[in-house]
C-alpha cells in the first residue's frame, strides 16, 4: 500500500479523529494493518517492557456485539453533554462542541459498521492504583504505540479514532473477545477504516501563550 505524500509536519498536524469521512464500505487489507502495527511496536515503552497488545477485530458478530457496548455507554453520556450544551450555548465554543457531537453519534450508530475495530490493551491492571507514578507508568507504555498506530494509519490512507466509552462494560467486552480480564487492560477502542478522501486539515487551536509556561506556571 503506497503512502501519502505527507511531510512529517504535515502528517503530525492532520491525523484527525475521523467518524463521518469513514468508509464504511471499503474493507481494510491485513497487510496494511499489520504495516501500521508493526510501526506502533517501534515505540517507547516504561522500561522497554513492551507490554502491549492489539486486538484486531473484523468479525461482523464480534464488531456488532462491540458497537452495542459503544451505544450502551454513548447514550447516557450524549445525554449529559446535551444538558451541559444548553447551558453553554452562547459561548464560542458551542458551534464546534455541535458538530463534535454530531460526529459522534455519527460514529456511534455506525460503530459496527465499521471495518476494523482495535482494541489496544496492556498487560497488568491499574485498577485501584492511586498513585500518580503507577498510572502515569502504565498509560505512557502504550499511548505512544497507539499514536503510532493511528499516525501510520493516516500515512496509509486511514483514518481512526480514539474512543473509550467502551470500557464502561470492559469486562463484557473481554468476554465477547476472550480477552483475560485480570491480566489484561483495555485501554481504548480505535475504529479503522479507509477515509473518504484525504485531504485533512490542521485542526483550530488556541495560542500558544494560552497552554505553554516557561520556568514557573
Amino acid at each position: 500500500m503506497p503512502t501519502l505524500t505527507l511531510t512529517p509536519d504535515e502528517l503530525l498536524e492532520t491525523t484527525r479523529s475521523v467518524r463521518k469521512r469513514l468508509d464504511l464500505t471499503r474493507p481494510v487489507e491485513r497487510a496494511v494493518l499489520e504495516q501500521c502495527l508493526a510501526l506502533a511496536q517501534q515505540a517507547p515503552s516504561g522500561s522497554n517492557s513492551q507490554g502491549w497488545h492489539f486486538l484486531v477485530v473484523t468479525d461482523a458478530a464480534k464488531r456488532a456485539a462491540i458497537g452495542e457496548l459503544y451505544r450502551k455507554s454513548w447514550y447516557p453520556y450524549s445525554a449529559q453533554r446535551a444538558a451541559a450544551a444548553a447551558t453553554d450555548s452562547a459561548t464560542p465554543q458551542s458551534a464546534t462542541a455541535a458538530r463534535v457531537t454530531s460526529s459522534a453519534q455519527y460514529l456511534a450508530d455506525h460503530m459496527h459498521e465499521v471495518p476494523v475495530l482495535v482494541i489496544p490493551c496492556i498487560t497488568g491492571r491499574t485498577d485501584g492504583q492511586s498513585g500518580v507514578t503507577r498510572q502515569a507508568g502504565v498509560w505512557g507504555s502504550i499511548l505512544p504505540a497507539v499514536w503510532s498506530f493511528m499516525l501510520a494509519a493516516r500515512a496509509r490512507g486511514l483514518g481512526t479514532c480514539w474512543t473509550t466509552l467502551h470500557l464502561a462494560y470492559e469486562r463484557e467486552a473481554a468476554e465477547i473477545l476472550g480477552i483475560p480480564y485480570a491480566d489484561v487492560m483495555q485501554t481504548s477502542l480505535i475504529p479503522v477504516a479507509y477515509t473518504l478522501g484525504t485531504d485533512f486539515k490542521a485542526g483550530p487551536r488556541q495560542s500558544l501563550d494560552t497552554m505553554v509556561h516557561w520556568e514557573q506556571w
